[in-house]
């Protein structure tokens, strides 16, 4: 009898024991999913997706579409196109801006994906795709269209047309250039854009793209030193021949 308490006692151990390590378990399995959630909720590149539009709106040249995927709801802008509440449309990956507040909509989202195209099933043609350069929306984006000429290579400097053309004998090296300032992208993936000219090169390699943490204005002419970098991936499809990063930037 004696033999047959201790048997029971031993087998009542063991099952608070297991209970005891599997609520444990449990607990930290919750713990670790709420932390990984609120860790990668914005975190994690938005994946090519299709859904229904649920709200739309037009504002500066760019579509603002509300994605009704079935699981989930997101907010995604690109470039203008015809579309409306109860299409199905598709866009690819692209890069999240958290808090962003449109001024031409006077409208703060808390998400929104910038992608590069938005295409409307059953409307053929009807979407566009915006350049590889990255989002320049609202007030945001200043542009000039003008020929630019007659603006002189800075001492010690290369033209545009030379950077392109030397760029893997200068890539991590830190260049010299002057040029005119034709497009100011503020405050895109923690850093400014200016798109330079200085009327040498042609096509594809007439403009210089210069990241900053500094200002400048469209027209300005400016003398920016920077380290230059070929074939730089940023990634999300913002993929460049070559540019200058890091930037001072001297308005002259």
């Amino acid at each position: 009898m004696k033999n047959r308490m201790v048997v029971i006692f031993t087998i009542l151990m063991v099952l608070v024991s297991l209970s005891a390590c599997k609520r444990g378990n449990n607990e930290e399995v919750e713990k670790s999913s709420d932390n990984a959630s609120s860790n990668t909720a914005v975190q994690e590149p938005l994946a090519e997706i299709t859904g229904t539009v649920t709200e739309t709106m037009n504002s500066g040249g760019y579509t603002y579409v509300q994605i009704d995927t079935g699981s989930k709801k997101i907010w995604a802008a690109g470039p203008e196109v015809s579309v409306k509440k109860g299409d199905k449309v598709s866009i690819p990956d692209g890069i999240a801006m958290q808090n962003y507040h449109s001024k031409t909509l006077d409208r703060t989202f808390d998400t929104v994906y910038f992608v590069s195209s938005i295409a409307v099933h059953g409307a053929e043609g009807n979407s566009k795709s915006s350049s590889l350069t990255p989002y320049s929306h609202g007030s945001m984006m200043s542009e000039a269209k003008e020929e630019i000429s007659g603006i002189d290579k800075p001492a010690d400097g290369y033209t545009i047309a030379e950077l392109y053309s030397k760029k893997d004998e200068l890539s991590g090296k830190k260049v010299a250039l002057r040029g005119k300032v034709v497009k100011f992208s503020s405050a895109i993936m923690d850093r400014n854009w200016i798109h330079l000219q200085d009327g040498t090169g042609s096509g594809d390699t007439k403009e210089m793209i210069v990241t900053t943490k500094e200002s400048a204005n469209v027209g300005d002419i400016v003398l920016v030193t920077g380290n230059l970098t070929a074939d730089k991936d940023y990634g999300y499809g913002y993929k460049y021949d070559v540019v200058i990063e890091d930037a001072s930037v001297k308005v002259e």
